[in-house]
């Protein structure tokens, strides 16, 4: 008799969202090229559900050099208006500018902390937080600590990293551990 696994109820039975939920989401990730991929993914999310991006991702893989923030830094105008035609993506003009734009202010940072891991981490000390949520309704879309990330993250030129979607991409990448308590991947992580 199989015993039923507990996870957070967000992934709901949609196979591609527990995919992501048991194996990616949370898992602490310190290299500078996964780093940028949820950046960007979390860029091109501002106002939609992350279903619809983790749908596509495969789709931003292959349109953004699989999320080589080198060759996106040095995207020509013509290269930025081919992907505003690629329907397998978002085509908002401003998310895909700001992915150029992020590449570079990402650079920029990895020459003054050697990697964009190591500023990003050190606002908690190289270690995630272990936060201890019994429900999804307890979990907030921002903090005091994303706030700060937030407004360092514009003072260095990047968009669209508000505070909500800071605090989202230090969900996904790990820096917080926001499964809830009853969730299998709450105590794994």
């Amino acid at each position: 008799m199989s015993r039923e696994v507990l996870r957070c109820n967000w992934p709901k039975d949609d196979a591609l969202y527990i995919e992501y939920h048991d194996i990616e989401w949370g898992v602490p990730v310190y290299e500078d090229s996964k780093i940028f991929e949820f950046m960007l993914l979390e860029t091109f999310q501002a106002g939609l559900s992350w279903i619809t991006i983790l749908r596509r991702r495969e789709n931003f893989r292959t349109a953004f050099d699989n999320f080589d923030f080198q060759k996106i830094a040095n995207y020509s105008d013509e290269k930025l208006e081919e992907l505003r035609q690629d329907v397998g993506i978002i085509r908002n003009r401003l998310k895909i500018k700001a992915a150029k734009t992020n590449a570079i202010a990402f650079m920029e940072v990895q020459k003054e902390f050697v990697t964009f891991s190591k500023y990003l981490w050190g606002f908690v000390d190289g270690k995630p937080i272990q936060n201890n949520f019994k429900s999804m309704s307890e979990i907030p879309a921002n903090t005091i600590l994303s706030d700060k990330i937030s407004k360092d993250l514009k003072s260095r030129g990047f968009k669209f990293v508000g505070s909500t979607i800071v605090y989202a991409h230090m969900q996904a990448m790990g820096m917080v551990n926001d499964h809830t308590t009853d969730c299998f991947r709450h105590k794994e992580i």
